[in-house]
């Protein structure tokens, strides 16, 4: 049996841009979020008492990492490294291989070099694992050094390959070590532990190959639940498991009202945080759908976005809404003008009773004659036209 822990683009220290401005204590929750999340992945791993750790790239969010960065992995690894937990890395893109890279980490870390290595690790049960991968030396790496890996040899040894790359069928613009899957499959291996693209996906089932997403959201092209994979099985069978740990969400959400008046909308928008807030600390791309033929006043618009962020300082769990929006929604036409021509065809005298002043003016009721059934027919289908129109804001 084996057992580990798979994560990959940590980014550590990577800016945050904001539309609304931060107070000193949400702006240290952000700057910290990503060191929280990995802190919590740490967690998992001794809690779920790995074998070892995955970490498929990017590390950092640029080549020239900070001391904070390093001197927390290092604090991180040795925690691991005291239950016997290994670390097996490889850089990517955005933190390759430099000369100003720490060189004493713990004994249970392995840094892979520029070229496909191969290590072999012992399980807690004392089955053998062999780990295959390579890190960038270059931030823009398009080598394709898939051809490197090696053919797994035996199906009853787990064989895992590390990759920090693109697959050939994703919609990224960023092409770094491109692969396909075929060419991933040709390899026999087991697991396929991938890194560089931030949104959770598995690619394929038989063997298991898996982006894990990153730890932790930036903005909001990267919503919702950001985290790590824990893999257990043996070389028969391999099971994944989400968990999430990321420290702070970024997420979209659509509040329906037909009230515009402002302390109408402060309480259904204070409802929603306090209905959000026990999911954690989060950053909310909120849009208001207004039913109605009214309309918010941009002046309510203003304070209500300053009203709303009022406060949130003080929450343990904060829910700031970094961008409001208001999306007024279409009167529906179709159920106005059926009712219309339902009533009109069905009820002899409304329509009738809608002619009279025609009749009764000189002018035109030379021009009438009696309705057939067609003509009144062909008059209410110009009149749903026009109501169509005037509903449009037509003339």
């Amino acid at each position: 049996m084996v057992k580990f822990l798979h994560c990959a683009d940590l980014h550590l220290d990577s800016p945050f841009a904001s539309k609304q401005f931060l107070s000193p204590n949400i702006l240290k929750d952000v700057e910290n979020s990503a060191y929280e999340s990995f802190k919590s992945s740490v967690d998992l791993a001794l809690r779920e008492e790995v074998d070892f750790m995955l970490i498929c790239g990017d590390l950092f969010d640029a080549e020239n990492r900070t001391l904070k960065a390093e001197v927390f992995l290092k604090q991180q690894f040795e925690r691991l490294n005291k239950e016997q937990i290994f670390v097996y890395i490889i850089h990517g893109n955005h933190d390759p291989l430099s000369d100003s890279l720490i060189s004493d980490w713990p004994q249970n870390v392995t840094v892979f070099s520029n070229q496909v290595e191969t290590y072999q690790t012992i399980t807690k049960n004392g089955e053998k694992v062999y780990l295959h991968g390579f890190s960038y030396q270059q931030n823009e790496s398009y080598e394709n050094k898939i051809d490197d890996y090696p053919t797994s040899d035996s199906h009853s040894v787990i064989n895992i390959g590390l990759l920090h790359g693109t697959y050939s069928k994703s919609g990224v613009s960023d092409r770094y070590t491109e692969f396909r899957l075929e060419d991933l499959n040709a390899k026999l291996y087991h697991y396929w532990a991938l890194g560089h693209i931030h949104k959770r996906d598995q690619l394929n089932d038989l063997p298991q190959i898996h982006y894990p997403g990153n730890i932790q959201g930036r903005h909001f092209n990267e919503q919702g639940e950001k985290g790590c994979l824990i893999v257990e099985g043996d070389y028969v069978s391999l099971k994944t498991r989400f968990v999430p740990t990321q420290f702070i969400r970024f997420e979209s959400a659509v509040i329906e009202t037909d009230q515009i008046g402002q302390h109408h909308l402060y309480d259904i928008i204070q409802a929603f945080k306090d209905s959000v807030r026990p999911q954690g600390r989060a950053f909310y791309r909120l849009r208001i759908d207004v039913s109605g033929d009214e309309r918010i006043d941009p002046q309510t618009l203003i304070q209500l976005n300053e009203m709303i962020t009022e406060y949130e300082e003080n929450e343990h769990h904060f829910v700031l809404i970094d961008e409001l929006s208001v999306h007024y929604t279409e009167i529906e036409k179709s159920s106005i003008i059926n009712e219309f021509s339902q009533e009109m065809l069905a009820q002899d005298d409304l329509f009738e009773n809608a002619l009279n002043d025609l009749y009764m003016n000189p002018k035109t009721s030379r021009y009438l004659n009696n309705f057939t059934d067609l003509d009144r027919k062909a008059l209410i289908t110009r009149a749903e036209e026009i109501i169509d129109a005037e509903l449009k804001g037509g003339h």
